[in-house]
């Protein structure tokens, strides 16, 4: 199963259905068939169909690929376990003494490999706000081999310029990478914009039902993808067929959902910033936001996240939290199910106090993911949780 090439000239929603699969050829089955399958039977030692072991490949899981290169306009990808081992892979790919740019705002889990695990492998990191260019070029060293860049980032929703980061990257020799979780393909293609990969969790917005963890690596650059891949057999980052299935399942209805997503947000921000018992609204579409003239430049739309801080500290933030109905209390995000949660006790917990106030990840923070539920009950669901919020 492959890439059909006509897929390619077709538009995003065809795409998200159709590339990457085609019907079972023994069956005619529309839908790609999990082959739970660990090996595969050789017809003379080294002679096989394509597949040899599982870890390596599996007709599931380069479904699940053709259809990830399909959306971001890329030429490969891999699917891995989760977002973590994609993350994990790209790293692995760096040499002892190679240096790292990574934004000062990412994801706790993205942090956590980087300083606890890839530092003591001898890698170097610096952290440094992305929405300042003169900052990011000032950081490049002569050992820069990978620019790290989150945008909108977990979970301030800083919006860095995809386009004017990877040109300063790219005249100094350095590739780079961008977590495109948050805003998805169908807002935004890093790789149209000069970045030399894309990373994701599918576990949110790709997945988009809470119900399968995963991760993808996705590039035109064929040498990165070759040691991408080698890390990810080695390693054994790959993720079951079942979960593949899963993932392309839900990737057919990507653009249905993110639209509705982001009506959803845009009406649940507009009433946030109205409300006196929040201080301050972070979401991308707001022009109060400090880089909505990029996100408007970069993205289609501009995503199901919102950041807000409430009035009263941790406490209010506490009632506030534990009185919500129609939003959930939980980790994660992108499902089509709402989900509320504090940053700096949950998700970002990993980040050192210093760092999480330096960014605004104070007590009062709330991170949202809006889901897909009626907007009118999720705007009752904030108004009311900020009453009980005030004691």
């Amino acid at each position: 199963m492959g890439l059909k090439s006509d897929w390619t000239k077709t538009g995003f929603a065809t795409r998200a259905i159709h590339g990457g699969q085609e019907p079972d050829p023994s069956t005619g089955a529309i839908m790609t068939p999990i082959f739970q399958t660990s090996t595969f039977v050789q017809e003379s030692p080294g002679v096989f169909k394509g597949y040899e072991y599982s870890r390596t490949s599996n007709p599931t899981r380069v479904a699940l690929e053709g259809n990830l290169a399909s959306i971001e306009g890329a030429k490969y990808a891999r699917a891995f376990a989760s977002g973590s081992a994609a993350t994990a892979a790209i790293l692995g790919c760096l040499d002892p003494g190679d240096h790292v740019l990574c934004g000062d705002d990412v994801y706790g889990g993205s942090f956590r490999l980087m300083d606890k695990v890839y530092r003591r492998f001898g890698l170097e990191f610096s952290y440094v706000d992305q929405t300042d260019l003169a900052a990011v070029k000032a950081a490049i060293r002569p050992n820069t081999k990978l620019c790290w860049i989150e945008t909108p980032t977990n979970p301030t929703l800083k919006v860095a310029d995809i386009e004017e980061i990877c040109s300063l990257c790219n005249a100094a020799g350095v590739a780079s990478v961008v977590d495109n979780t948050f805003a998805t393909p169908f807002l935004q293609l890093p790789l149209s914009l000069g970045a030399t990969m894309v990373a994701h969790s599918t576990t949110k917005y790709l997945g988009g039902h809470s119900d399968v963890v995963g991760g993808a690596v996705i590039t035109n650059d064929e040498e990165w993808m070759e040691r991408v891949q080698f890390i990810l057999n080695c390693m054994g980052g790959n993720p079951g067929p079942q979960d593949c299935f899963l993932t392309m399942r839900g990737i057919k209805t990507l653009h249905v959902r993110m639209d509705r997503h982001c009506d959803n947000a845009e009406k649940c921000a507009a009433f946030l910033e109205s409300h006196p018992g929040v201080s301050k609204v972070i979401y991308p579409g707001l022009a109060s936001h400090p880089q909505h003239d990029i996100a408007a430049k970069q993205m289609k739309r501009f995503g199901g996240m919102i950041s807000f801080h409430v009035v009263g500290g941790l406490e209010a933030a506490r009632r506030f939290l534990e009185s919500v109905q129609v939003f959930s209390l939980a980790e994660s995000l992108g499902g089509v199910e709402s989900l509320i949660e504090h940053p700096a006790i949950m998700t970002h917990a990993s980040v050192p106090a210093e760092a999480r106030e330096a960014l605004g990840i104070h007590d009062d923070f709330i991170r949202l993911s809006v889901g897909i539920e009626e907007a009118s009950d999720l705007i009752e669901d904030l108004e009311q949780a900020l009453a009980k919020a005030k004691g």
